[in-house]
């Protein structure tokens, strides 16, 4: 007897609309189970494939199992297989086409055994969707009924092991049911030694087209070695014996050259390994350079099956079919990889979409913004519609409700920003001021943010996936709308905002805290100055109070008065500044370095120099105020919520990290002592070259090489004892003085609302993420971070080759420099170049074999000889006896070049041309010119790149003339429209169930 049922589903549209579908469900009491232990053979029809009868038990994993690791479920040497229904609809819908005609051929393939059961046809497995809960809790617990019901159903004899990644479904189900096991996909690694020896489950980081690769600590060397795995693949790896252990290459070695063409030998044997199964793949969009023309035409005219080159060097060239490669070969094109089948070299993909032009600029940011995932399409007009409203007809005010709700800090209070020049989102401001009883009040106030973004809003989904603001050399790409980040959120001078303030009580004299205050606010900001004009002012310097603007309209009298005021509270803020920085360093504290480059232009608008950018008082004095308030309000969320508060931690880096730091001091006379952050900071004080004040700056950002990087992470994921923060030498902080440009910092506001709620025994508004969602966004979030720190610095070094690119280095005067050894590899040395910031290896051998040589007026030349490396120094012999000797921190001069690409990134390339220091000429001129911020720098460059690409664009109007002649579709393609149709998602609901 059939039994009916109604199952609802929701189908979700992406122009936000919601279709709301009803379909009969009807349940069987009887459903193919495919086994040889069926008690009712003749009931239970066994049509198509039986599962094994000499397994020891069955294995049914759950439908994220399926989703992430189904190359490691098509292994041949996996038996007894049961995908649930449950399983493959959620492939279906959540990982596209593909994925699912994978799950079924593998059904299909008769060599592979596993079957299909149909448990949401079964009247005793069918589970409903309980109200509120989550798809993906609905559908592990219909997986672990139907394999409960399975495991009956053959009568006992046969152990069923459930695999999920869900660890809280191993601890609910584990030890449920007596005959079937719950285990996380680990666990059964173990039961299936499908392989040789597993020793490692690790991601694959770095799998590059050279020779070797370094996965966690093991090796991985060659491309059979990697077996298909792709740089970002969870993979697992095999350790080979100690005889076939090989070493990494301590030579400096091209991106498109392997170890062995360097003809050194590697350094000391490490464990080594090769890849020997896949968990999960790492796929995703890649920029790729087609073939130049004579490439092409040697594939013949009718050629469709093309090799293209990844911009990406670590990705191995894609195997895609078109006939457009000519028509393309000028262009950065987006490719997709499909498949890679086990009989080819090669992965093949599909064409997705055009970027630019090879070297023009637009098309080389868009580059950097599809290799690190970066979206930056514009907000939605349903995202647009949440923002505030503020124009002149319609100008945003403060709200009476909220004057009740909040302290009023604009008549009080002396408030104002510093910032860099130019900028626009300013989230952060200072206060400070004398109390009635002698004490100091500092105040620090935040842009309130979620006052305007609410939870789980469209803006609020919007700004998570961002998780930052991309920050590039020319531009920015914001996390919030400008309506808020450069406006309603941006706490600019003279205008109402709200904001959420930390007020401490100081001791006047020792500047001991007292007390202190959280809560939000309304500020006016009084000044808006920038970093240069507030040092001026802390130096006693006041001409520059010209150039701020608050001061242009007011007579000599309240001029004088308000400069003192401010002028006092700049000095008064520096002096607590010194005092808390005095305390971190008391803790270890580490001042490491970074180098910044800023450029100026000539008279004609043409770059004319980069300069890196040099360090200010007052950086500190704002940079450690916002670090006190960072830490104060960790204290604040841990407190309240110890077990789902946002933090950051810095672990401290592996010993092993300082080896090379070490070293290079112990050259120039000093130790470094590395067992802890004090005894690091200490050392780096103490390694004061009196003659060269670039050994320090060399040594510290050595140091900074050398440190893990900082991360989020939640408060219940591990112990408080992990919580330190390594560099700044503090037990607990967190991020919270960036909501503009910063989601942790959004997450954190919550937290401190909820924190003063709590307090005040008010009931909390909004739901806080729970420790495993908190831990899943933290994840997002680091790995968005990462993403803005490569796209940051690989437009950076795009901008340093475009200075570089167009200028002759046999005669332009700014491509000669000079340059500090810091590195001595058997082949060359490792150079800084101190005036531009740049860092880059210079080869002493070069590919043909000879080596560099010294004439008597110190310039180099390229002879025949060999080389000798030491641990301190370099020396070069020629085959006619001469012999020139590089050590660690010697000045040389040197010739800076751009190594142009076609398929990937241009690259600096730094040539010794004399073993002397460089004297730079002219030095009073270098510095007459004023450094250019980077928002005007992208106007300049864009007019130089315009005109290169006016020949372009009478090509361009022939192409949308050929659109219209031939009808072809512009804008939205047929490509994106199926896209869209397989992302749609389908919520299934029951009859109780309710949105």
């Amino acid at each position: 007897m059939l039994q009916k049922r109604e199952k609802v589903l929701l189908l979700r549209t992406f122009q936000g609309r919601t279709l709301r579908i009803v379909r009969e469900h009807y349940l069987r009491p009887c459903v193919p189970c495919h086994s040889p232990l069926c008690p009712q053979p003749a009931t239970c029809s066994h049509d198509g494939k039986l599962l094994s009868s000499d397994v020891t038990h069955y294995v049914i994993p759950d439908w994220k199992v399926v989703q992430d690791y189904l190359e490691i479920l098509e292994f041949p040497e996996l038996k007894g297989i049961i995908f649930m229904q449950t399983a493959c609809q959620a492939v279906q819908h959540q990982r596209g086409r593909r994925q699912y005609n994978k799950l079924r051929n593998l059904l299909k393939d008769a060599r592979h055994d596993c079957i299909l059961f149909a448990n949401e046809f079964q009247q005793c497995c069918y589970l409903p969707r309980e109200r509120g809960e989550s798809m993906e809790k609905w559908q592990t617990r219909s997986i672990y009924n139907a394999a409960v019901w399975y495991y009956h159903h053959c009568q006992d004899r046969m152990p069923i092991v459930m695999v999920t990644e869900d660890e809280e479904a191993v601890q609910q189900y584990g030890s449920e049911t007596e005959g079937v096991f719950v285990i996380s996909f680990k666990g059964i690694l173990n039961v299936n030694k499908h392989r040789a020896q597993i020793e490692a489950f690790v991601r694959l980081q770095g799998a590059s087209s050279k020779d070797s690769d370094l996965v966690s600590d093991i090796l991985i060397h060659g491309m059979k070695a990697r077996n298909r795995s792709i740089h970002g693949d969870v993979v697992v790896v095999e350790l080979l014996p100690k005889n076939e252990w090989k070493g990494r290459t301590v030579a400096l070695c091209e991106n498109d050259c392997d170890d062995k063409a360097s003809g050194e030998s590697p350094s000391e044997p490490m464990p080594t390994g090769r890849v020997v199964g896949i968990l999960q793949k790492n796929w995703r969009d890649y920029v790729v350079t087609f073939p130049s023309k004579e490439e092409v035409q040697s594939q013949g005219k009718t050629a469709q099956k093309i090799l293209v080159t990844p911009w990406d060097y670590r990705i191995p060239k894609i195997r895609i079919s078109t006939q457009q490669a000519e028509a393309l070969q000028d262009f950065r094109v987006v490719v997709r990889i499909d498949s890679w089948e086990s009989t080819s070299v090669y992965p093949n993909g599909h064409f997705v979409r055009v970027l630019g032009r090879i070297g023009d600029l637009e098309g080389e940011i868009a580059t950097i913004l599809v290799e690190n995932s970066i979206s930056v399409i514009p907000f939605s007009e349903a995202q647009m519609c949440e923002m505030p409203v503020n124009t002149p007809e319609n100008p945003w005010k403060v709200s009476r409700e909220e004057e009740q709700k909040r302290k009023d800090l604009r008549k009080s209070h002396l408030v104002f920003s510093i910032d860099p020049k130019g900028c626009e989102d300013v989230d952060d401001t200072l206060s400070i001021r004398t109390l009635n009883n002698g004490n100091l009040e500092l105040g620090v106030h935040i842009a309130d943010v979620t006052h305007f973004v609410a939870p789980n809003s469209y803006i609020d989904i919007e700004a998570r996936t961002r998780a930052t603001t991309y920050y590039l050399a020319d531009r920015r790409y914001d996390m919030l709308p400008s309506v808020l980040s450069a406006d309603l959120c941006s706490l600019l001078g003279g205008v109402d905002r709200y904001a959420v303030s930390i007020m401490w009580e100081l001791d006047k004299t020792s500047y001991e805290i007292k007390e202190v205050w959280y809560g939000r606010t309304i500020i006016r900001s009084a000044y808006k100055l920038f970093y240069e004009a507030a040092q001026e002012l802390l130096d006693g310097n006041f001409s520059v109070v010209d150039d701020i603007p608050e001061f242009k309209d007011l007579d000599e009298k309240s001029r004088q008065a308000k400069l003192e005021e401010l002028v006092w509270a700049i000095g008064k803020l520096t002096d607590i500044a010194r005092h808390v920085r005095a305390k971190r360093d008391g803790c270890g504290a580490l001042e490491l370095e970074g180098v910044e480059v800023r450029v100026q232009l000539d008279d004609k608008k043409n770059i004319h120099d980069l300069i890196p950018k040099q360090p200010l008082e007052v950086h500190e004095t704002v940079a450690e105020c916002m670090i006190l308030a960072n830490h104060w309000v960790a204290k604040k969320i841990w407190e309240s919520f110890p077990h789902q508060a946002l933090l950051r931690q810095h672990p401290p880096p592996h010993q092993e990290f300082f080896s090379e730091l070490r070293e290079c001091a112990k050259a120039k006379g000093f130790f470094i002592d590395t067992r802890s952050n004090k005894t690091l900071a200490d050392s780096l004080d103490n390694a004061n070259d009196p003659h060269d004040p670039i050994v320090n700056r060399l040594l510290r950002s050595m140091a900074t090489q050398a440190m893990s990087n900082a991360l989020y992470f939640s408060t219940g994921s591990c112990a408080e004892e992990e919580f330190h923060h390594y560099g700044l030498a503090l037990d607990k902080y967190t991020h919270f003085t960036s909501p503009i440009r910063r989601y942790s910092d959004i997450v954190v506001h919550r937290l401190l609302m909820a924190a003063i709620s709590k307090d005040k025994k008010m009931e909390i508004k909004g739901n806080l993420f729970t420790n495993k969602d908190l831990e899943e966004l933290c994840r997002h979030i680091n790995n968005r971070n990462r993403a803005a720190q490569h796209s940051q610095k690989q437009s950076t070094e795009l901008f340093q080759c475009m200075y570089f690119k167009d200028k002759d280095p046999a005669t332009e005067e700014r491509c000669i420099s000079d340059g500090v050894i810091y590195s001595i590899r058997t082949n060359g040395v490792l150079v800084f170049i101190p005036r531009f910031g740049i860092k880059g290896a210079a080869y002493l051998k070069n590919k043909d074999g000879l080596v560099i040589s010294s004439g008597p007026d110190s310039r180099s030349a390229w002879k025949p000889g060999s080389l000798q490396r030491f641990q301190n120094k370099i020396t070069s012999t020629t085959t006619d006896g001469e012999s020139v000797t590089f050590h660690l921190f010697d000045h040389v001069t040197v010739r800076i070049s751009v190594q142009a690409s076609r398929c990937h990134s241009d690259t600096i390339r730094l040539e010794i041309i004399s073993n002397k220091p460089y004297k730079i000429p002219n030095t009073e001129l270098i510095h007459q010119s004023s450094p250019l911020l980077k928002s005007e720098l992208v106007k300049e460059v864009t007019k130089s790149m315009e005109e290169a690409q006016l020949a372009q664009e009478v090509k361009v109007n022939i192409i949308q003339e050929e659109y219209q002649e031939y009808c072809q579709t512009k804008g939205r393609s047929l490509y994106t429209l199926l896209e869209e149709i397989r992302d749609l998602a389908l919520l299934d609901v029951s009859n109780n169930y309710g949105i």
